[in-house]
């Protein structure tokens, strides 16, 4: 699933080509992703002017001059395709601008969404109300993470993953975050030290701003909407590295399952 620089990435490739442009058109291909779509998305939209692409936690937001707010999530395989040569069979949502762009929504899985609400509502839908700090923002810091940790049982990964503590971290970057400040992730939350929370307060908007630059990581479905793919994972020092060697100390990178979920570490550097 898309984590948050690659959903920056996609928001970041939409501004120039949407912001400021009159939706012409908004084709339908079907009437539902992970569910239905609001029965007047097309209707609102059409004729609709972008006043803003931006993001929270991994959802897109477009902002238009009629006062609503598209919320766009991507799913397990959604991606937004530029100016594509030709629609293809999981192109399910088409939006035509004044500029002549055309941009397709692909979602081969049909994970994603799209929602349409006021904007001055907006932080108050399901999807948004709840969410903690953006870990890019000012919210985001030490103080935080000692309040979240304090006295916890949970295992530090899962309280990183916990959207209502901190919004927008995904699996992957947790595990690059949390061995740059040497945690396992499976340690109590309340056991791990304030010089390791120090590190990860660091360690955390570090390895995402490094993700962005780099267009996000392309595992599987990510490109940003020109296609060009994102290259983190070229770096990766943990995640998906089982049995490499640690780049640090050169032990061998372990696997172990939380909550369904991969969770690598260095065994030696991770405590």
């Amino acid at each position: 699933m898309p984590e948050l620089p690659e959903v920056e990435t996609v928001m970041r490739g939409l501004t120039p080509a949407w912001v400021g442009q009159r939706f012409t058109r908004v084709i339908l291909n079907r009437q539902d992703l992970r569910r239905p779509f609001p029965q007047d998305l097309g209707q609102r939209l059409t004729g609709a002017t972008v006043t803003a692409c931006r993001r929270r936690a991994k959802y897109g937001l477009v902002d238009t001059d009629r006062g609503d707010t598209l919320i766009l999530h991507l799913g397990m395989s959604g991606r937004m395709r530029l100016d594509p040569a030709a629609l293809q069979k999981h192109d399910h949502v088409v939006f035509e601008t004044g500029n002549g762009r055309v941009v397709a929504f692909n979602d081969a899985r049909r994970f994603g969404s799209l929602d349409l609400v006021a904007t001055v509502a907006a932080a108050d839908h399901p999807l948004l109300a709840g969410l903690g700090p953006e870990p890019l923002g000012p919210g985001f810091g030490l103080p935080l993470l000692q309040r979240g940790f304090a006295g916890r049982v949970a295992p530090a990964k899962a309280l990183l993953l916990d959207q209502r503590m901190v919004a927008g971290l995904g699996n992957i970057y947790v595990c690059e975050a949390l061995f740059r400040s040497g945690i396992h992730p499976a340690r109590a939350g309340g056991d791990v030290a304030r010089s390791q929370l120090k590190a990860l307060a660091a360690a955390v908007p570090a390895v995402l701003e490094e993700a962005i630059q780099a267009g996000g990581s392309s595992l599987r479905d990510h490109a940003a909407p020109d296609g060009t793919l994102g290259y983190f994972q070229k770096g990766f020092q943990v995640y998906g590295q089982e049995g490499e060697p640690c780049q640090t100390c050169g032990s061998a990178v372990e696997r172990i399952t939380q909550s369904g979920r991969s969770s690598f570490f260095c065994p030696r550097c991770q405590r």
